[in-house]
């Protein structure tokens, strides 16, 4: 697992060990940024469920302004400021070690981009996507990584559902926060 492009370009990053780490793989973490490659510099990034961090540190990594990393697994914590440390990306950088679910509902703060990748089929997108929508600033971007037999609903809140893209047994789908109504 390396970062792919931007000032951290080519450096290798610490995974975690496990029958239970599913990390994004090169080709769809390649796919999500070109996605999304104009939507990243100046933004403020949370990455749930992180794992490793790689989503977020390549966002930091592209120009985005801040990134706030969120696992519960003690392991994933230490992995994820190791990562930041080896890239210098730790100055852009804060992280928290608690449940995505519980720190996405109790946080004041917004953000501009997000990367959600739970663990597959429990559900996890569809429960904390209405939480992020009421965390996203006008005009955020909304990317959730799932298995290809999940389908996450079009109408969530504020969302607008942009599109979903398959890569093999991963799915990827972007949304994105709605203009505020007069």
């Amino acid at each position: 697992m390396r970062v792919i492009t931007g000032s951290a370009r080519g450096m290798r990053l610490f995974t975690l060990e496990g029958d239970s780490v599913r990390p994004t793989t090169d080709k769809v973490k390649e796919a999500l940024f070109s996605i999304i490659q104009f939507e990243i510099e100046g933004r403020r990034a949370l990455d749930l469920f992180a794992g490793s961090g790689q989503l977020g540190i390549e966002a930091l990594s592209r120009g985005a302004k801040s990134a706030h990393f969120v696992d519960e697994s003690k392991q994933a914590v230490s992995v994820i400021n190791k990562n930041l440390e080896k890239t210098r990306l730790k100055e852009f950088a804060s992280v928290s070690h608690t449940d995505s679910v519980a720190f996405i509902s109790s946080t004041d703060r917004t953000f501009d981009l997000f990367f959600i990748d739970p663990p597959y089929n429990k559900g996890l997108c569809e429960k904390v996507l209405p939480l992020c929508a009421k965390k996203a600033s006008v005009g955020a971007l909304i990317v959730c990584e799932t298995s290809a037999e999940e389908f996450l609903p079009e109408d969530i809140e504020s969302l607008v559902f942009q599109k979903r893209y398959k890569y093999g047994k991963t799915a990827l789908t972007v949304y994105r926060k709605a203009e505020a109504k007069l």
